[in-house]
């Protein structure tokens, strides 16, 4: 039943009511679980569970291929294995442990949430990006300073390159010839050539820079800035940053909409003081438009093809908000596995 008021339904209403609705039904939502060592499988439209993948250790990021069919995970191998104790200090929430031997990225089957290969890569994998044409898998390794290429028809390591000091979030340039990488001890953003499968420039960025990021239309490029509290603009034609925009405590994930109108940024902040929110950027003015409350721990985000919804990671609250873009506001938080991370939707 709707409940109205003074005759009128409110605008979290008309939301949840558009929400509940067929646009979504068959698309799904995986969250890599960091501190339970699962995927959480997610109805992105109704956010209900429907099922809950055992994976390696301390996943970290997801990310689900071009086609849909397959979902792959960044982990520090087998649950049993040994964990070097060790906290690196690149990012302020403290919560990545770094392995005394090499990470693997994993593929779930997303027909039968089936684990279906384990791909050896480098120390303490971060992100996983898929190409656009998804052939390959490029996968930052945090411990060893290299970025790892993956044929994902093979599923087999064809290429590792080296970046800069300690490469975290990582993006495709919308015509998949470049990727942008977030060298987060470094201060700097590399490029890397997929034609010729090097770095070819070192874009220097400011205070940890965490994830990278693309608008659509290819226009601007990001990175976010967890050291500075601020996210920079990158021309990608010059490769320089051309400004940067103030958003709220340790921001780490971001994602444009498809209209490449909006950069979504979340927000972490830290375990004794947790960022709550997601800050909104209009790119015609380069301003803050809105500033969203989620969960403690905003991190990961991500947006659906339509640019109609964002779904976060709230790493400190253990859940998942999914947040109507255009009215920016929440419209349903869900509890899911210990500290979610990495979030992709299917495309």
């Amino acid at each position: 039943m709707t409940r109205r008021n003074n005759g009128l339904v409110t605008a979290v209403q008309i939301g949840l009511l558009a929400w509940s609705g067929t646009t979504l039904a068959a698309d799904q939502v995986y969250v890599a679980n960091e501190g339970a060592d699962t995927v959480s499988v997610l109805d992105a439209a109704s956010l209900k569970t429907l099922a809950s993948v055992r994976v390696g250790k301390m996943p970290h990021n997801v990310q689900v291929s071009p086609d849909g069919k397959l979902v792959w995970v960044t982990n520090n191998g087998e649950p049993g294995q040994a964990v070097d104790a060790s906290v690196h200090k690149g990012m302020a929430q403290g919560d990545h442990a770094v392995m005394e031997t090499g990470g693997a990225v994993w593929a779930i089957d997303s027909a039968t949430n089936e684990v279906v290969a384990k791909v050896p890569v480098g120390m303490h994998p971060a992100h996983v990006v898929v190409s656009p044409d998804g052939r390959l898998a490029y996968v930052t390794n945090g411990g060893d300073n290299t970025v790892s290429v993956i044929d994902t028809t093979a599923r087999s390591l064809v290429a590792t390159i080296s970046v800069g000091q300690f490469p975290h979030g990582l993006r495709f340039s919308p015509d998949g010839k470049e990727v942008y990488v977030a060298n987060l001890k470094g201060g700097t953003v590399s490029v890397i050539d997929t034609a010729s499968q090097k770095e070819v420039a070192q874009v220097p960025a400011g205070k940890g820079p965490a994830q990278t990021g693309f608008t659509p239309d290819g226009r601007l490029a990001f990175a976010s800035l967890s050291g500075e509290n601020a996210i920079a603009v990158i021309d990608p034609a010059t490769r320089k940053v051309i400004r940067k925009v103030a958003v709220g405590t340790v921001p780490i994930q971001l994602y444009a909409t498809p209209d490449s109108r909006t950069l979504l940024v979340a927000n972490q902040g830290t375990r004794k003081k947790p960022g709550r929110t997601v800050s909104m950027i209009d790119l015609g003015s380069f301003k803050v438009a809105k500033t969203v409350v989620t969960g403690a721990g905003a991190h990961g985000v991500a947006v659906d093809r339509e640019g109609r919804y964002a779904y976060v990671t709230n790493m400190y609250a253990n859940s998942v908000s999914l947040l109507d873009v255009k009215n920016h506001q929440v419209v349903k938080t869900v509890p899911v596995n210990k500290t979610p991370n990495g979030i992709s939707v299917t495309p």
